[in-house]
C-alpha cells in the first residue's frame, strides 16, 4: 500500500510538472543581462530576446543588472523562482569569477540550470591612433617596454571581466606593467579610450567594430586562436605571443530546479532562433560565431571551461577588486 501511495504521489507530481511546462510561458519572461546597455552581452541578449518572442509567444524583457563582474545579476537569477520566467544571460565571465573571487553569493554549478550556449566572441586589442602612434602589435610591445617614468593605462568593463583577464594575461606574457582602470561596463570603457583617458582596451569586437571601421580606433590583435573574418588583416595575438588565447562566450541559464520540460522547450526555441538567417547574419556582423548546445552538452562544456579559465586567471595574476 505504501509503495502504491508513493507511486501515485510521484505520478501526480510528474503530471503537475508536465502541465506547468505545457502552460509555460503564460506571461512575459525576464532575461537578466549582467552588464550595462550598449555592451556586447546586452546587444546579443536583446537580439535573442526579440527573436524568442516569435518562438515562445510571449515577450522576453531584458533587465540589465550590472556590477561586480556579472555577479549582481547572476545572484538575482540564482535566487529567483525556478519557473522559467527569470533567465540569466550567462557569459564566460561567470566562469572566470569562480577563480577570481574568494567568495560568491551563489554557487554557479549548483544554483543554475544550463539551457544553451548562444555564441562565441573574440576580444580585440585596440588603441586610439590619435593618442598612441604605433602601427602594429610588435611596435606596441616595444613601445610599452621602453617607457621609463610612466605607465600605459588599460580600461576594462570591470575588475575580473574578460576585458581585465585578456589584458592581464597579455601583461603577464609580455612582462609589460600597465595600470588597470576599471569602468562600470564595456561602453564607458570604450568611451574612455575614445577620449584619450586610457591608451588600450581588450574589448569584445562588437563594442569597437564601428569605431574601427570609422578609423577612430586601431586594432592590433584578436584574442582568439584564429583571426576574425571581419578583421582578416589583424593578427591573432597568439601569432606574436605563442600560447595566448582568450575565447569568450555567452549563453542562457535558468535557476536550478527549473522543470526539465521547460528547459527543453526553451532550448529548442533558442536553437530555432540561432538557425534564423537574420540572427546568423547579425551575429556574424558583430564578429560572433553562433553556437547552440543542448542542456547536456552545455553542462559538459562548463565542466571543461572551469579549469581552463582557472589556469588563465593564475597565469595573469588577475584578482577581483
Amino acid at each position: 500500500m505504501r509503495f502504491l501511495t508513493l507511486a501515485l504521489l510521484y505520478g501526480a507530481l510528474a503530471l503537475q510538472g508536465a502541465a506547468a511546462a505545457d502552460a509555460w510561458p503564460s506571461k512575459p519572461i525576464k532575461l537578466v543581462v549582467t552588464f550595462p546597455p550598449g555592451g556586447s552581452t546586452d546587444v546579443t541578449g536583446r537580439l535573442i530576446a526579440d527573436k524568442l518572442r516569435g518562438e515562445l509567444g510571449q515577450s522576453v524583457v531584458v533587465d540589465n543588472r550590472a556590477g561586480a563582474g556579472g555577479n549582481i545579476g547572476a545572484d538575482v537569477v540564482a535566487k529567483s523562482p525556478p519557473d522559467g520566467y527569470t533567465l540569466l544571460m550567462a557569459t564566460s565571465s561567470h566562469i572566470t569569477n569562480i577563480s577570481l573571487y574568494k567568495t560568491l553569493p551563489y554557487d554557479f554549478m549548483k544554483d543554475f540550470e544550463p539551457v544553451s550556449t548562444i555564441a562565441f566572441i573574440p576580444n580585440v586589442m585596440v588603441i586610439n591612433p590619435s593618442f598612441l602612434k604605433v602601427g602594429s602589435l610588435q611596435e606596441f610591445i616595444a613601445y610599452a617596454k621602453n617607457l621609463k617614468d610612466t605607465k600605459l593605462n588599460f580600461a576594462t568593463g570591470g575588475s575580473g571581466t574578460s576585458y581585465h583577464l585578456s589584458n592581464a594575461t597579455f601583461n603577464a606574457m609580455t612582462g609589460i606593467d600597465m595600470e588597470h582602470i576599471p569602468y562600470k561596463g564595456g561602453a564607458p570603457a570604450v568611451t574612455a579610450l575614445l577620449g584619450g583617458e586610457v591608451q588600450v582596451i581588450f574589448a569584445p569586437l562588437i563594442e569597437v567594430l564601428p569605431h574601427i571601421q570609422a578609423g577612430k580606433l586601431k586594432p592590433l590583435g584578436v584574442t582568439t586562436r584564429n583571426r576574425s573574418s571581419l578583421l582578416p588583416d589583424v593578427p591573432a595575438i597568439g601569432e606574436v605571443l605563442p600560447g595566448y588565447e582568450v575565447a569568450l562566450w555567452n549563453a542562457i541559464m535558468a535557476p536550478a530546479g527549473t522543470p526539465k520540460d521547460i528547459v527543453d522547450k526553451l532550448d529548442k526555441a533558442i536553437l530555432k532562433v540561432l538557425a534564423d538567417p537574420d540572427v546568423k547574419k547579425k551575429l556574424a556582423e558583430q564578429g560572433s560565431d553562433p553556437s547552440g548546445k543542448t542542456p547536456e552538452e552545455f553542462k559538459a562544456f562548463i565542466a571543461t571551461e572551469i579549469p581552463k579559465w582557472a589556469k588563465l586567471v593564475k597565469l595573469s595574476g588577475a584578482q577581483a577588486e
